[in-house]
């Protein structure tokens, strides 16, 4: 009986009657109900409602938007998608999906027969169905799942492009990438469009590339050694390759895979997997191993060390890198902050750091000084910094270990004011060819500064192409005054290095696709850098030029390999700079393919 028809019997009901039928009724309708209250609203069980109450939450009761993906279960990137479709139009809550269990299709026998048929050949849900629409059935890769998941076939193994047929017809596949010896391609002759990289390959060998990845104890694999790993993420760095998920543009080859010992380049996934399986104790031994060996052919001075802080920004929303200050762009942005320390003379990288956290900033002169110390035992360089690059308390603790610095006073008006006094001043000389304003006027003082144990030595330069004077700070009591100047004017130099790094090595491009470990990224952007130099040196008439006009004019370019008695013979063709190449005396230089077990190469420029 409906509520209608008690009402409309009531007066020839009893009243007992009545009512006993009343409650019945109710009592059948809320167990049917469920009897809502307000924790249908507060704890939604769909998803459409869940997705509604948490997008009504942010923009009806403005919570943001970490609270609300925590109250509802969400990631907060996925949270961020559902306002995003809200917002252009692409989610309608007018007509929510429907509750419970959908009508499953009924699938006939026959139908049924004919999938577990196909399945027997080996055919997939997605091939099954078309096969089906053929012949007049048309059901969904879903329905076809299910009937495959209830006559007890297992899922097939995913299967490569290849394999499934969908690769255009007769092109070339890149094999899996795999270790080859010379005897493998005795003969054989390849188009190399990235042949330039080979022009770095006796430098390697000078540097002893295989005795740094040895010492550093780099992991490999069964099937990559890590030399050809390290080799093939510098190939990408020496041809200014932007981002590592670009190596698709060179898996088609293999020339490229030669020089790391390959036949192929890896793909982009195992690169990104090889970096992160390295800690920070393999990256600071690759680093010393590889100092150690610079140091060993002379191309550091070592005696003045530059060092400089870069934020390298980061735009992706979920990053957990914290803020920093960004002095390209002149504002604090999300990033990580990385440490560069250069050789003031060859202008060479020779330590860096990255992802350091604001309360680590302070501490990285010592952390620097101790990875110094370790490799050039009885080496006390002059450290020359800026004034945000460390407290006053850390200048003391260099004092005390007898290291001498050079940096600025942190300015303010008082000083500024107490300038203006000052009568004594001295015009000195900055030899420099191209220095705009080589005779500053400077004036010489013995100050104490708080936090700091002792005396310092503060130089006042004014004239010197800035609107307020320079307020130097060193502990170097005997040095010329001409000199602590002219030393740290040059700073500059590290500011050059770190822009050719995020100009030709793209130590800017964080939010790739596919993620590369910071400090292994700049680990080999300083190798690179390295390798550049040593072959800038050897071009003459090109000794001082940086990274991108090198790869211009004498590194970019294709070139053709073959193999013959167990030597690699690159020839590169007609090109206006290859007078400049074949001035170079090669045959003075190890001329071997250190990731080919050091087979011998032979260099021919037409």
């Amino acid at each position: 009986m409906s509520y209608y028809d008690l009402f409309q019997n009531k007066s020839s009901l009893p009243v007992n009657v009545f009512y006993e039928l009343t409650i019945d009724i109710i009592s059948v309708t809320c167990d049917n109900n469920f009897m809502r209250d307000t924790t249908y609203f507060t704890h939604p069980q769909h998803d459409w409602q869940k997705r509604y109450e948490a997008i009504r939450a942010s923009f009806v009761d403005r919570l943001p938007d970490k609270v609300v993906a925590d109250k509802f279960g969400y990631s907060h990137g996925y949270f961020r998608v559902l306002k995003h479709q809200f917002r252009t139009g692409k989610t309608d809550f007018s007509e929510p999906v429907p509750e419970g269990k959908a009508a499953r299709r009924r699938v006939t026998n026959e139908t049924r027969q004919k999938i577990k048929t196909w399945r027997t050949q080996l055919l997939s849900a997605g091939e099954i169905t078309e096969l089906l629409s053929e012949d007049g059935v048309e059901i969904s890769v879903r329905t076809v799942e299910r009937v495959l998941a209830e006559e007890g076939f297992p899922k097939l193994p995913r299967r490569s492009r290849q394999k499934t047929g969908y690769t255009v017809k007769g092109a070339e596949i890149p094999a899996r990438s795999e270790l080859i010896v010379t005897s493998q391609i005795e003969g054989q002759k390849i188009d190399c469009p990235g042949a330039g990289v080979f022009l770095f390959s006796p430098f390697l060998v000078q540097l002893n590339i295989g005795k740094v990845v040895n010492e550093a104890g780099l992991p490999g694999s069964k099937v990559i050694p890590a030399l050809s790993y390290l080799l093939s993420f510098l190939a990408l760095k020496l041809l200014g390759t932007e981002r590592h998920s670009h190596v698709g543009d060179h898996v088609f080859d293999p020339g490229l895979g030669l020089f790391a010992g390959l036949n192929n380049m890896p793909k982009c996934t195992a690169l990104s997997t090889y970096s992160y399986s390295l800690d920070e104790t393999h990256l600071l031994n690759l680093q010393k191993s590889f100092v150690r060996q610079a140091s060993k052919i002379g191309l550091y001075k070592e005696t003045i060390i530059n060092l400089d802080f870069h934020t390298a920004p980061h735009y992706g929303d979920e990053s957990v890198l914290e803020k920093h200050w960004a002095g390209a762009r002149g504002k604090v942005m999300k990033g990580a902050l990385c440490l560069f320390a250069q050789d003031a003379d060859s202008k060479l990288m020779v330590y860096t750091a990255s992802d350091i956290q604001r309360s680590e900033a302070d501490d990285q002169v010592t952390d620097f000084l101790s990875f110094w110390q370790g490799v050039h035992r009885g080496v006390q360089p002059t450290l020359i910094f800026d004034s945000g690059f460390t407290n006053y308390s850390k200048l003391s603790d260099l004092n005390s270990r007898q290291i001498k610095f050079i940096t600025l006073r942190r300015r303010g008006k008082k000083q500024i004011n107490e300038m203006k006094k000052l009568r004594d001043w001295k015009r000195i000389h900055i030899p420099h060819a191209k220095r705009k304003f080589p005779n500053p006027q400077v004036h010489e003082a013995r100050i104490h500064l708080r936090s700091y144990d002792g005396e310092l030595r503060q130089i006042i330069v004014r004239g010197n192409g800035h609107e307020k004077p320079a307020f130097l700070i060193t502990n170097d009591f005997e040095t010329p005054v001409e000199l602590i100047v002219g030393n740290y004017s040059r700073r500059w130099r590290v500011e050059n290095g770190i822009a050719e790094a995020v100009k030709f090595f793209n130590l800017n491009a964080l939010s790739s696709p596919i993620l590369t470990k910071i400090h292994f990224d700049i680990a080999l952007t300083m190798v690179a850098d390295t390798l550049y130099s040593m072959l800038a040196k050897k071009l003459r008439g090109f000794e001082d030029c940086d990274a991108p006009k090198l790869y211009r004019h004498f590194v970019k370019g294709k070139g053709a390999i073959s193999v013959s008695s167990g030597v690699i013979n690159v020839v590169y063709p007609k090109r206006a700079h290859n007078p400049i190449l074949r001035g170079v005396p090669w045959h003075n230089l190890p001329n071997q393919i250190p990731g080919l077990e050091g087979a011998s190469l032979n260099l021919e420029f037409k």
